[in-house]
């Protein structure tokens, strides 16, 4: 533009070609005095009428003048130092004006996204920015690039428990399933043995936390059925089987996401016929899953520090699962007491056999005459027995939220967000806008549904990260990269 009205008033002696560094610096003046007529128009005036600041100034701190091209600079304590003229004396900005932003913008391009402590550092170099900190930490935490990187998302509250997980009529009866592995087993014993791939299929209790393992060795879905026609088998035919969904297998194994990926229809409609219902979690949302992936970690702790290197084959293996399941089974559910009186500690144990299964029997006492009753009628008061400390002991250390103590948030309909995954390096993650929430039974929402380029895509809340726009709806909002 200053160009432009160059050009207009001398006609003879035109500007052209690209623009030069004098042309540049004389702009960027311009518009520095324009942010200072805005915000600083009471200092300004009193400086050029040499009249002194307000006692209550906030500028009286910088000890401002104003130099010969009408701008207000900062006076300072380094006039007589060797740095250049616009160290010495930067130009004053202040952070709320728009000019200012688009200024601090470019800055955090130019210096290749970098955080707010270098760009304020570089930038007072030339300008001292009032409340500059606060303006370049939002600038930086409102960049999409790096909003990338940094993947924060919203973490409701802790959900309230479900039912299967507060009652049940018998051990089993809402199991929670998972997959480890992949292990290695010989072929056969002695030397020269092969090693092959196979899986521990993982059941859990949802509501005394009792672990069964079983061992296949290929991914299958006859492989699957055949483990759990054995699970039934030795454990009853449960009601509810939960279990992760197909592309929820992050990380060691692409086989697992693909096995279930694939045979997922296969599965559920065999359960059917058997009057089981087949529950997937939400894709990439583990701790929806949570208990039977703690199980998963225990038998792989074991896992690691008996067999180490050595490679055992199928017999050797289901019976050390056998003891590991028998260990996990033995793990007290309640806080064990300091005072010698107290019964021994729950254990999902007693629920199976009714003793823990790395204890000596004993025999049954109890405080009413024994003799009285029939052998059926004392399993009966033995199955009642460990119900009633259950609901009594253990229901009780249920109530505590150990962690996801406040709601981080919540999507709103239309809202645009990123999709995380795992697979794919941040700058390719997929942008979507939100098109459905599915509140819990305490009204609070933890899963929604994105539409993409891809299609719809069902992912909880921490696996999405709102755009900067939506960060804070209440904040300031800075300028998006």
């Amino acid at each position: 533009m200053n160009r432009f009205v160059h050009n207009c008033k001398n006609v003879t002696n035109k500007n052209t070609g690209p623009l030069k560094v004098s042309e540049l610096n004389l702009s960027l003046q311009m518009l520095c005095k324009q942010v200072q007529t805005d915000k600083f128009s009471e200092q300004l005036s009193r400086l050029l009428n040499k009249r002194p600041l307000s006692h209550k100034d906030t500028l009286l701190k910088f000890n401002p003048f104003v130099d010969t091209f009408g701008i207000m600079r900062v006076g300072g304590r380094l006039a007589s130092s060797y740095y250049d003229y616009n160290t010495k004396h930067p130009i004053l900005l202040h952070a709320s004006h728009h000019i200012t932003k688009i200024l601090v913008h470019h800055y955090h391009r130019m210096l290749m996204h970098t955080g707010p402590q270098l760009m304020l550092a570089t930038l007072r170099h030339r300008y001292w920015i009032i409340n500059g900190r606060n303006l370049c930490r939002q600038t930086s935490q409102s960049c999409i690039t790096c909003l990338r990187y940094s993947g924060k998302t919203y973490q409701p509250i802790m959900g309230n428990l479900p039912l299967q997980r507060v009652q049940s009529e018998y051990v089993f009866a809402n199991t929670s399933c998972d997959y480890a592995g992949p292990i290695l087993i010989a072929s056969r014993k002695g030397r020269g043995c092969q090693t092959k791939k196979a899986y521990i299929v993982v059941f859990v209790c949802l509501a005394v936390r009792a672990v069964h393992l079983e061992l296949v060795t290929d991914l299958t879905a006859m492989g699957f059925i055949a483990a759990l026609n054995r699970f039934i088998a030795r454990r009853g035919k449960p009601a509810t089987i939960l279990s992760d969904n197909g592309t929820c297998f992050i990380g060691a194994c692409n086989e697992l996401a693909k096995f279930l990926k694939n045979n997922s229809e296969e599965i559920t409609s065999y359960s059917a016929t058997k009057e089981i219902e087949f529950k997937f979690c939400p894709a990439y949302s583990p701790h929806f899953n949570g208990l039977a992936e703690g199980a998963v970690k225990q038998v792989k702790h074991h896992l690691k520090r008996v067999t180490s290197m050595a490679h055992l084959d199928y017999e050797e293996m289901v019976t050390f699962l056998v003891q590991v399941e028998a260990l996990l089974n033995s793990r007290p559910l309640t806080p064990i007491s300091s005072d010698p009186s107290d019964l021994t500690p729950l254990t999902p144990a007693h629920f199976l056999i009714g003793r823990t299964l790395t204890m000596i029997p004993a025999p049954l006492v109890q405080d009413s005459p024994i003799h009285t009753l029939t052998r059926y009628q004392r399993i009966e008061a033995l199955k009642a027995h460990f119900w009633n400390r259950y609901y009594k002991e253990f229901i009780s250390e249920l109530q505590v939220r150990n962690k996801w103590r406040r709601d981080g948030g919540q999507l709103k309909l239309g809202e645009m967000v990123l999709v995380k995954d795992d697979r794919l390096p941040p700058s390719r993650w997929l942008l979507g806008r939100v098109t459905a929430v599915y509140p819990g039974n305490d009204g609070v929402s933890r899963v929604a549904d994105v539409t993409t380029t891809t299609g719809t895509l069902r992912r909880a809340y921490n696996r999405l990260c709102p755009l900067p726009l939506t960060l804070d709806q209440d904040g300031p909002r800075g300028p998006a990269c």
